[in-house]
This record gives structure tokens, C-alpha cells and sequence, in this order.
């Protein structure tokens, strides 16, 4: 992308991020989005660039901003490929072409009131699933360097445009990796960001994939991000890339082993809750990135489950995103067997499963 290209794109989303949105249904109140305190944004992952295929990744449909906005969310997670717009042996050359799509995604959230908060799923030298990335971001400089100007260019790209519409989520889920590494990674690429952008709002992943809170990290004056996936059991029961899933008894809620009661609503309190509380009592606002149960798993079970969790994020305050709309965790087209599906718009809806979301 030539200098004349990026300022006209610059300047195009700069001018239309002023524009006044239409509130999505059962948008009450909005408060200022900040570090500190997140709104309680709701929604879903969208996954058009979440892994690269091999015949091009189609963009982000305009139609799911509008669903999402007239069923009442206001929140739409981008976990992306950068191997999407770039190429591992060659990240400084970035295509345009794809670098639109995500444009495109960032206008449609604000023509939707939607607000699009863009994540580095594979990084440079990281990603969670495979196939390992040829350098470790963990370890080598190089990816570090190349990670920090992925998410430099996106700074300087979408400059200007407000935090209530955008935000960045740094790394998708950083495994059980000691925190002072994860920290020395995050600053580094805090800096870069807001060395064009100073006010953009920053999230981080909290470490074991996303579980545990961060508070290395607290100074920064950056939010973090949890997840809503345990117990494993009942969301990955029987996920083929689990190891051992398929082995696994059929799942309860409350979750238990025997007669036995191993995990309920209020363990969730206590091992999920409570420690990001502690955290957040700490200036650091909290939201629940991904979170959702397989189609597998018994749907009444799925239910109670995220019944429960729905109430916990609630009370605490919380806005969450589900993995995902349309596929096997999702709302659309999820291929359970033990759906009464409705047909909706040319696709199979869980009606029972998007009322739940909807009041939570």
C-alpha cells in the first residue's frame, strides 16, 4: 500500500467513525469504553479470517452486522490470520486486498453500532492451534519485530477512529508460558501501537490460554480479556482436536463424577470469577472473549450451562462474546441432532439457545 492509498483509507474511516450510529435493540445506555471499564459489549466471534484458505478468504459479511444489531448485540470479536494478508517467510509485504476486507468489517460496525474488536489469532511466531508458526514470538526477536509492526500498521491504519467503535485484542490465548515473558511481548507491542495511536483501546488475553489474569500487566493501563470454557467436559465433549474428549463421560450440569458434584454455578464463582474481580479491583476492565459448547454435547446441558455463566457475567458486570454464530458452537447452522431448528433467512436457528443469549 503506497502513502496516497493508506491516508485516503485513513482519512475515509476517520470521517465516517464521526458519524452519528443507530443504537442496536436493547441498548439502553452506553458508557465510554476504557481500559479501566469496558461496556458490557455482547455478541459473537466472526471468523471470516480466522485461518487462510487456500482458494482466498471471502470477507466479512455486512449481513451478520445487521443480524447481530436486530437481535440486540453490539459487540463482534475478529479473531484473524495474519498469513490471511501476509505470508510467514515474508511478513513486511502486506496485501491490500485483504487488508479491505477488514475496512470493510470496522464500516460495518459503525453503520450497525456494532463494535468490532480485532485479535490477532495467528500471530507472527504464535498461534494457539496448529501448525506452528516458523520462529517463536516467545523467543525470537525477529517475530516480536514482525508482530509489533502487524499491529503498527493497524494502529496507524485505523487512527482516529473511537474506542466505543474499535479495539485491539492483542494475542489469541497465550499458553502456560512464564509472565514475565508474556509481559516483555505485550509492552513491546503496546508501545508500537501507541506510538501512532495513543488512546486506542488495548486488550490483552489472559495467560493459560486465557484463563488466568494477568497482573504484570496491570501498569500498562491495558483491559483484559477471559474465557468462558470450562468445564472442558461439557464444552468440548467429544471435540475431535481435544485429545481424549471422546472418552469422556456424557456431561451433566452441574457437572459431576459419580454421585458426586465436581463443578456447579458456584464453583465457577470461585475459580472463574473472584480472581478476575480481584482484578479488575485493580483498574483493569475485564470482558469474556470467546466461550461457548460444542454440538456434541447434550443441548439441554448446554443450556444450563450457559444459563449459569450468563448470570455470573451479569452480576460481575461483564459483556461476553460467543465462539461463534454460525457453525458447531454457534446459534446458526450448528448441526445438533437434538434442535427443533427454525428455518430462518436460509439457515437452521436455535431459537431456544439465541432467547438465552439475548436475556443475558
Amino acid at each position: 500500500m503506497n502513502r496516497r492509498e493508506f491516508l485516503q483509507t485513513a482519512g475515509a474511516l476517520a470521517v465516517a467513525a464521526t458519524a452519528a450510529p443507530t443504537l442496536p435493540l436493547g441498548a439502553a445506555e452506553k458508557k465510554t469504553a476504557s481500559a479501566r471499564h469496558l461496556p458490557r459489549w455482547r455478541g459473537f466471534n466472526l471468523l471470516a479470517k480466522f485461518v487462510k484458505h487456500r482458494g482466498g478468504n471471502p470477507p466479512f459479511q455486512e449481513s451478520d452486522f445487521a443480524l447481530l444489531a436486530e437481535w440486540g448485540f453490539d459487540f463482534v470479536r475478529l479473531p484473524l490470520s495474519y498469513h490471511c494478508w501476509s505470508d510467514p517467510n515474508d511478513w513486511l509485504t502486506l496485501r491490500e486486498d485483504e487488508l479491505k476486507h477488514i475496512d470493510q468489517a470496522v464500516e460495518f460496525g459503525r453503520q450497525h453500532a456494532v463494535h468490532v474488536n480485532l485479535n490477532l489469532h495467528r500471530a507472527p511466531g504464535y498461534c494457539v492451534n496448529p501448525p506452528k508458526e516458523p520462529l517463536d514470538l516467545w523467543k525470537d526477536e525477529k517475530a516480536l519485530e514482525a508482530c509489533a509492526f502487524h499491529w503498527t500498521h493497524f494502529a496507524k491504519r485505523y487512527k482516529g477512529i473511537a474506542n466505543d467503535r474499535l479495539s485491539f485484542d492483542l494475542l489469541n490465548e497465550p499458553g502456560n508460558i512464564l509472565p514475565e515473558t508474556y509481559v516483555r511481548v505485550v509492552k513491546r507491542l503496546v508501545e508500537g501501537i501507541r506510538g501512532e495511536d495513543p488512546r486506542r483501546l488495548i486488550i490483552a488475553d489472559g495467560l493459560r490460554w486465557g484463563h488466568d489474569p494477568v497482573y504484570g500487566l496491570v501498569e500498562l493501563g491495558i483491559a483484559q480479556s477471559t474465557r468462558g470454557y470450562e468445564p472442558m467436559q461439557i464444552s468440548h465433549y467429544q471435540a475431535s482436536w481435544i485429545h481424549g474428549s471422546d472418552k469422556w463421560p456424557a456431561p451433566t450440569w452441574p457437572l459431576k463424577r459419580g454421585e458426586q458434584e465436581s463443578m456447579n454455578k458456584e464453583t465457577l464463582r470461585k475459580e472463574r470469577i473472584q480472581p478476575w474481580k480481584q482484578l479488575e479491583q485493580k483498574g483493569v476492565g475485564v470482558h469474556v472473549g470467546e466461550w461457548g459448547a460444542f454440538n456434541l454435547t447434550p443441548h439441554k446441558v448446554v443450556l444450563a450451562w450457559m444459563r449459569d455463566w450468563l448470570d455470573l457475567w451479569k452480576e460481575a458486570g461483564w459483556g461476553w462474546s460467543l465462539w461463534e454464530l454460525r457453525g458447531g458452537f454457534g446459534v446458526l447452522d450448528s448441526q445438533r441432532t437434538d434442535v427443533e431448528y427454525e428455518d430462518f433467512r436460509g439457515h437452521k436457528l436455535d431459537r431456544e439457545m439465541l432467547t438465552l443469549l439475548q436475556s443475558g
